[in-house]
């Protein structure tokens, strides 16, 4: 078995790095904690249309089907697309969906050697031979844990991750000064269709 590879994340990037890993002759270990793979088009609002024309959205290796027609395809159609890239490639064997990443650390090297890897300039030595990436993780049905070792960790779960990106207000000055309802894009787009609708249902709305 060739180095193992964690990969965090099985959105596009995500399934990208995980085929161009298993064509180098490593072994891939995706790590995804939603139920299906696809990123942030699994959970969306019903009315959202991929942002960009389709020919700027799309693998280099696999086409859209000659089925979507629609130069803005519908989310449904986008995350097809999405999964039938992973069928047709069989990425589904190297994924762990329903899977969180907890934490990943790094053991056999000093401090001093993991500081200067932030100056890392891509010489060709990406694995270090003194030591292993352990990455815990936790099924997010059963809520057991499981550790691996792997050689490297790439990183894929994108500025649209689960993980809000909450700006830094000063003291009286942020969301706590406004007399109406606050809420991340996150937990909007979480909402099933109705409650969303219901939600924004009368009212006045600000996107910031």
């Amino acid at each position: 078995m060739g180095k193992r590879v964690a990969i965090v994340g099985g959105g596009v990037s995500g399934l990208i790095a995980c085929k161009y890993i298993s064509d180098k002759g490593f072994h891939p270990i995706v790590f995804e904690s939603q139920s299906e793979v696809g990123g942030v088009w699994t959970h969306t609002t019903q009315t959202t249309k991929l942002q960009t024309p389709k020919t700027s959205y799309q693998f280099s290796d696999f086409p859209w089907p000659c089925s979507v027609h629609d130069t803005f395809p519908h989310h449904t159609q986008v995350l097809d697309y999405i999964q039938s890239y992973t069928r047709h490639y069989n990425l589904l064997q190297f994924i762990k969906l329903n899977t969180r990443v907890v934490s990943i650390e790094f053991y056999g090297a000093s401090d001093d050697d993991m500081a200067s890897w932030s100056l890392w300039g891509c010489n060709g030595e990406p694995f270090s031979p003194r030591g292993r990436w352990v990455c815990s993780v936790e099924d997010t049905i059963q809520h057991t844990r499981e550790v691996y070792q792997v050689e490297f960790v790439i990183l894929c779960i994108g500025i649209f991750s689960d993980v809000p990106n909450i700006p830094y207000f000063p003291p009286n000055e942020g969301p706590e000064v406004f007399d109406g309802e606050v809420i991340h894009s996150i937990d909007y787009s979480a909402m099933e269709d109705a409650k969303a609708a219901e939600f924004i249902k009368g009212k006045h709305i600000t996107v910031v």
